[in-house]
């Protein structure tokens, strides 16, 4: 089977798969959109807050052309602004399906990746294989890049994941397809790294596979994140060591250089019974340097999947193992993790949860918050009963924005007839009564290096420091300070003094040398 096949799978068991929920006393669980079809179908991908104050975010399907949309909400809800239909352009030049979401770089244009479309290949079917683009705020899409269009797929196929900003100003991303290297089935190739620049040169960073038996890994389908170090960090879905349901093994986590010298860090299932964990999906790096992620598969309870640690020499401690509840009340199939002001991780998990008989016996999936030392609580459970799923179904991903909300989407439910009978999806946001804070964008950047600072009421603000060096700024916008990084500044805390009190960033800025 082609990692094509098992994304496709695992998509058709997310339309499949699913639960009902509660909501405890200390939170605020609120459903700000129910997809139609029409404004788009069946988000896979996290939400971006952007400079402007809204939450950016894609669509799978949908659409004026029922291929996906790029879209804009108000964090107060309200309706969603379409400004984007994929398969606008003849032969779906512009992509197909967007799977990822949208990271914003510098200079205010979001970038992302379309799963198929390009039209370069027939190997990837009548779309093509995938692209990478560029689209302004207000909705002017650029391709800047059509996967396959090297002979046999070298340059990758299928970009599942979404991209990251490095400190070098491009992007890296991953294929989980292509590459060259024989073996994997598909498109010729079990998956790539790749870098792209703002204007859309790419270069393939690594090819997967690359060792005998893929104990390197196989099918990247999960991002990047670009460690304090430099390096960056991501995972394989197979690969590794036989095992699993696929020979070449259950996944692995690996570190890679901008330049493409990788080095495995850990290969699942390495533990009797998989307790490990299996199929792990993407990395966050936390405040203490370590790396925290989750598998879909394996763990303690007959595979429900499980939260891990892993250090950056290698060392992984499995901290939760997800259906250790009657039922799976306490969730299974975990995709992702952020870490909030607060210290902990929050996530979503697709089934599991206390509502199952409106979605069957696996779940509508969950909210959770997980401590560093692997402490579980399950915040809400979708699709309470006598609902109808109208808050959703099977949620894949959370951002923490700055006014200390979590918000997130949901693949399926709210029980509209369209989308196969079983809903369009959501976007729901979720209180826990963490306060504001501000997020600088970059995350780093050297001595006079321009700096955005993403906020909620700065105007009026008096003052913007980098580790108590006074910087000089600009209020742009209530949600947007504009500044440089001071000289003498040093790495730490960026904080801004406004009306409302002092605000200080969710992740220490780090002044490059």
């Amino acid at each position: 089977m082609s990692k094509l096949d098992w994304r496709n799978r695992a998509c058709a068991a997310v339309l499949l798969c699913v639960t009902t929920a509660i909501g405890l006393s200390a939170q605020t669980f609120k459903t700000l959109h129910r997809f139609d079809g029409t404004d788009g179908a069946n988000p896979h991908g996290a939400l971006v807050q952007a400079t402007g104050g809204n939450l950016y975010g894609t669509t799978y399907g949908g659409g004026a052309n029922g291929n996906g949309t790029v879209f804009k909400i108000s964090p107060n809800g309200g309706p969603v602004k379409t400004f984007y239909s994929f398969c606008s352009r003849s032969g779906c030049l512009d992509g197909v399906n967007p799977e990822a979401g949208l990271v914003q770089g510098i200079g205010g244009n979001f970038y992302g990746t379309t799963v198929e479309g390009g039209n370069q290949a027939t190997t990837c079917g009548f779309f093509g294989c995938g692209t990478v683009f560029k689209i302004t705020p207000s909705g002017t899409l650029t391709t800047l890049y059509k996967f396959c269009s090297q002979s046999g797929c070298t340059d990758g196929a299928f970009p599942a994941a979404g991209l990251v900003q490095a400190t070098d100003g491009n992007f890296y991303g991953t294929t989980e397809s292509g590459g060259s290297n024989n073996g994997c089935g598909g498109t010729g190739g079990c998956g790539t790294v790749f870098k792209v620049t703002p204007t859309g040169t790419l270069t393939t960073v690594y090819r997967f596979c690359s060792q005998s038996g893929c104990t390197d890994g196989d099918g990247p389908e999960a991002g990047l994140v670009q460690g304090t170090g430099g390096n960056f960090y991501g995972t394989t879905v197979f690969g590794g060591t036989a095992g699993c349901a696929f020979d070449d093994g259950c996944g692995t986590v690996f570190k890679i250089t901008p330049s493409g010298a990788l080095t495995t860090l850990y290969r699942f299932c390495a533990q009797s019974g998989c307790t490990d964990g299996s199929y792990p999906s993407g990395l966050v790096q936390a405040t203490d340097g370590n790396l925290h992620g989750t598998t879909g598969g394996g763990g303690a309870n007959g595979g429900g999947g499980t939260v891990f640690r892993i250090t950056p020499s290698a060392t992984l401690t499995t901290l939760y193992s997800f259906c250790s509840e009657s039922d799976c009340t306490d969730g299974a199939d975990p995709a992702g993790l952020v870490q909030a002001t607060d210290g902990n991780f929050y996530g979503t998990t697709s089934g599991g949860g206390v509502n199952g008989t409106d979605c069957g016996s696996g779940g509508c999936g969950t909210v959770f918050k997980i401590t560093p030392s692997g402490t579980l609580t399950t915040l809400y459970s979708f699709c309470p009963q006598g609902r109808v799923c109208e808050d959703g179904r099977a949620p894949v991903g959370l951002v923490q924005d700055t006014n200390g909300m979590f918000y997130g989407t949901t693949a399926i439910g709210a029980h509209i007839s369209d989308c196969r009978s079983v809903g369009c999806g959501t976007i729901f946001s979720l209180s826990v009564g963490l306060g504001p804070f501000v997020k600088t964008q970059p995350a780093s950047a050297r001595v006079g290096g321009f700096v955005e600072i993403l906020g909620t009421n700065l105007t009026g603000a008096t003052s913007v420091s980098f580790n108590g060096t006074p910087a000089v700024f600009r209020v742009v916008l209530n949600s947007l300070i504009k500044t440089t990084v001071p000289a003498g500044a040093t790495t730490g805390t960026v904080q801004a003094v406004t009306p409302g009190g002092t605000l200080s960033s969710n992740v220490p800025f780090r002044v490059l040398p």
